[in-house]
């Protein structure tokens, strides 16, 4: 992992942080929103994924109940995920 430069002039430094910082600041991963406590029940739930662009991708941190469950129709605004049982989860979509 690369140091942050210290001791140097304040530009230089500011050069050389925002060169090392901005790859990270941009990674759509770390710029996702995380969706709680999403009640799925038998059937399509459709849940507003609040990035306001094409999610690329969704990763599960909780999953409550035995059933399973798949995204269709992921678009700007919403995606509607199909459960084929109640199950509650929670993501983060980025």
């Amino acid at each position: 992992m690369a140091q942050l430069p210290q001791g140097q002039p304040l530009g230089l430094m500011q050069n050389q942080w925002a060169s090392q910082l901005n790859p990270v600041i941009a990674n759509q991963l770390v710029n996702g929103n995380p969706l709680t406590g999403i009640l799925l029940s038998n059937g399509t739930t459709t849940v507003n994924h609040l990035l306001g662009r094409l999610p690329q991708g969704f990763i599960q941190t909780n999953k409550n109940g035995l059933g399973d469950y798949y995204f269709k129709n992921i678009n700007t605004l919403t995606v509607q995920i199909v459960a084929n049982a109640a199950i509650t989860i929670d993501l983060w979509v980025f």
